[in-house]
């Protein structure tokens, strides 16, 4: 555990179950009461951002990260594989976005624009995925790897 006013930038901390590393932090203290922390956080898994208040004093539950270098290789169906320098040891990373072309998918209905409407459609990996209606077989997308969400059309 951490008290909060031990929290510098580039601590990491367990916060609903993420990993939440500090990239900017400031004492406050108001005319009257204690003095508070103002936290500002970077979720390591999907980026996010956010703005935490704590008093001082309060206990958080910390994270130890290590850090190694690793030297990129290839890229193969399982993404990314990277070496770690000093056991030599092969890693797969995934890309948190990729680029797929769509192999099936129904017409969209003309005139049918005026909602946010999705229709199916199959990606050369088999996966199938909800796409708005402007987007044909053939057409390359971006789709996020996570939850394989339907992200933007991509350019040839």
């Amino acid at each position: 555990m951490i008290n909060s006013q031990d929290i510098k930038k580039g601590t990491a901390i367990r916060m609903d179950g993420a990993i939440w590393v500090c990239i900017d932090f400031q004492h406050r203290k108001p005319g009257k009461g204690n003095t508070i922390m103002n936290i500002k956080m970077k979720n390591v898994t999907d980026g996010r951002v956010l703005e935490r208040r704590y008093n001082i004093g309060e206990k958080l539950e910390d994270v130890v990260i290590e850090h190694r270098d690793y030297q990129y290789l290839y890229e193969d169906q399982e993404g990314r594989i990277f070496m770690n320098q000093e056991t030599f040891e092969q890693i797969p990373i995934m890309p948190v976005k990729t680029i797929l072309r769509v192999t099936h998918s129904e017409p969209g209905i003309k005139g049918d624009t005026a909602t946010n409407t999705l229709k199916p459609a199959t990606l050369e990996t088999g996966v199938e995925v909800r796409v708005p209606l402007f987007i044909n077989e053939g057409d390359l997308i971006q789709v996020d790897t996570r939850d394989g969400s339907y992200l933007a059309r991509a350019k040839e």
